[in-house]
């Protein structure tokens, strides 16, 4: 039975150790673990090359792995960052998406590496989550029509100002 709880592999070409030195520069709490090589004996990649690289973001275990062009990202996986106010929004946006990350729909984005982020105001999941269907509403519409979640303007729409 495991006991250390699990960690996340997340499947590279061979951008594995520029993703993790990327990640743990964005998050509070990170840190770059152990790197790995590729044997002599191993598949399709130089001996010596880096195979994986074990990294924490925000306390989170990560495996990243030169794996080879055959799997990308899609948006059917993604990583969900509750921030506490608009400051937080537009910091891990704005870092997230510099370096040619791609601007989605909802408060979705893509990075430079093609992984999906949900960029979250805590205080949307309240409004969205509010009794009163008719506020929650609103709000739910209001984010509909944004990329970067606007937090003052989603308030606006919940207040049905």
């Amino acid at each position: 039975m495991a006991t250390e709880g699990f960690t996340t592999c997340l499947w590279f070409d061979d951008q594995a150790e520029d993703a993790a030195n990327f990640y743990a520069s964005v998050f509070k709490n990170s840190r770059i673990g152990r790197i790995t090589h590729y044997p002599e004996a191993g598949p399709s990649r130089p001996a010596g090359s880096v195979l994986t690289v074990e990294f924490e973001a925000n306390g989170q275990k990560f495996v990243a792995l030169n794996g080879g062009p055959e799997f990308k990202f899609t948006e059917a996986v993604s990583f969900l960052i509750d921030c506490e106010d608009q400051a937080e929004v537009d910091f891990y946006w704005d870092k997230l998406i510099e370096g040619g990350g791609e601007h989605g729909p909802c408060g979705w984005l893509k990075d430079k590496f093609g992984l999906s982020w949900q960029v979250n105001p805590i205080r949307l999941t309240e409004m969205i989550s509010d009794p009163d269907v008719e506020k929650a509403a609103r709000a739910m519409q209001a984010m509909m029509k944004m990329s970067k979640l606007d937090i003052a303007a989603l308030e606006k729409a919940y207040a049905g100002e």
